[in-house]
């Protein structure tokens, strides 16, 4: 692939970012609980001189850098656009053991997870510099609820996170997120309005929980009190896309 000229790159990662539930808090929970209980930064983030929560997600391809984010963003519309949401399982830990220790949740993909995840891989290649683990067929899907660092102290969590109960919990991938390279949310692909959500839609918490109810309701389960509000959220969404 021919080099990209460095004054027009612009860096950016895939993720998913678990949406509010029960997976999202149990994940934000332990990551901030090993933080606390061993005084590391854990999967914190850190702003000026304090620190912010962790936010759970699942990395898909990055990072990396490119010279027309405007096609990386239209080629995760076009593939998203072809899926509905994406089950997968949060099941287990386990860790790496590489230059500096990571901890994490273990994903278990279903198929069209890993199909998604590589056609955005085979895809993005072509008009960004991919790391290694993105140009392969076969990849490590996880959540990290601990990393940075935690080296020294490694062997003492990793008991601890032994100890506690291995989680097996049922997920479904609703949006795909594109970030800048300091980590701030450029837009979101979302799989079950079927549509792109710029920065302040993809924020807003009325809409996330549209996109919640709207799946629930596909799915048969129990709706949001307020869900009638969320109904004609929804509706008003789906105008400005037609």
């Amino acid at each position: 692939m021919r080099a990209l000229k460095h004054r027009h790159q612009k860096s950016f990662f895939i993720e998913v970012r678990l949406l509010p539930g029960y997976a999202k808090y149990y994940a934000k929970n332990l990551s901030e609980d090993i933080a606390r209980k061993f005084k590391v930064r854990g999967a914190m983030k850190v702003k000026g001189a304090g620190r912010r929560g962790a936010i759970p997600h699942i990395a898909l391809y990055g990072e990396s850098q490119t010279n027309d984010i405007r096609k990386v963003v239209s080629e995760v519309e076009r593939i998203g656009r072809q899926y509905n949401p994406i089950p997968f399982k949060i099941r287990g830990f386990d860790y790496f053991d590489k230059e500096h220790k990571v901890i994490y949740l273990d994903i278990e993909p279903s198929p069209e997870l890993e199909r998604l995840r590589w056609e955005l891989a085979q895809s993005l290649s072509k008009i960004s510099i991919p790391k290694p683990q993105d140009t392969k067929r076969k990849f490590e899907f996880h959540l990290t609820v601990a990393f940075k660092d935690i080296d020294k102290k490694f062997n003492k969590i990793w008991d601890y996170v032994k100890s506690i109960e291995e989680p097996d919990i049922n997920q479904y991938l609703l949006r795909i997120t594109i970030l800048r390279g300091n980590r701030s949310i450029l837009c979101e692909y979302d799989l079950v309005l079927k549509r792109l959500l710029n920065r302040r839609e993809a924020l807003n918490r009325a809409l996330c929980r549209a996109t919640i109810n709207e799946w629930k309701e596909s799915q048969g389960l129990p709706q949001q009190e307020s869900f009638s509000f969320f109904t004609r959220l929804i509706n008003f969404v789906k105008s400005l896309g037609s």
